[in-house]
């Protein structure tokens, strides 16, 4: 597409969810951002998006979802994105936050296999991003991710433990800023299936 300079609000009315039926305004908001501000963040602001996301229902209570998280500056950082793959690299540099999205996949209560644990940190992941859009944050979950490299620096055990995905979250920048072809993901309006497609009325 031609290059003009366009504005974060553009890019939020670009966004914006063009529903067939109503819903609420941070579900129609949200989208995966690319684009950061440089904007840092307080880790009373994350600890805020993780509060929401705590808070989540969960199979039998189990809570299964943990998150680490490492704000940009920080050598943690930089850690963090050297287990992203090389797709994800170039415009995750500038989120003000990197949170790995994880949970365990046993049942506290007996050590049996917990088979509502990825759908559980899905759920946990969905408050957490419903928050963000209420505070002027955007999050892109990447599941193009080097998972050994990361289980390694993280001492997590992949027998008990899963990672989900990573999480890039910061306040929205300008999609000048991106290179090819993450200026033009940015800026292509977003689409879904009709619910026709998805949904059966018994």
């Amino acid at each position: 597409m031609p290059h003009t300079t366009v504005s974060p609000e553009d890019t939020k009315d670009l966004k914006r969810a063009q529903t067939a039926h109503p819903v609420h305004p941070l579900i129609r908001d949200r989208f995966s951002a690319r684009a950061f501000a440089a904007e840092p963040f307080t880790h009373e602001v994350v600890l805020t998006l993780l509060e929401a996301a705590a808070w989540a229902p969960s199979s039998m209570n189990e809570q299964p979802w943990r998150y680490r998280y490492a704000l940009r500056g920080t050598p943690a950082f930089d850690r963090l994105w050297e287990c992203l793959k090389p797709g994800n690299q170039p415009w995750t540099r500038e989120a003000a936050a990197l949170v790995v999205c994880s949970g365990i996949k046993v049942l506290a209560r007996d050590g049996s296999p917990n088979t509502a644990w990825a759908h559980d940190v899905g759920l946990s992941n969905a408050n957490l991003l419903t928050q963000a859009v209420s505070m002027g944050i955007y999050g892109h979950l990447m599941g193009g991710i080097e998972r050994a490299k990361a289980e390694e620096l993280l001492g997590i055990d992949p027998t008990r433990e899963g990672i989900v995905c990573f999480l890039a979250l910061g306040y929205l920048g300008t999609a000048d800023q991106l290179g090819e072809p993450f200026r033009t993901r940015e800026l292509t309006p977003r689409t879904r299936q009709p619910l026709t497609e998805l949904v059966t009325a018994l």
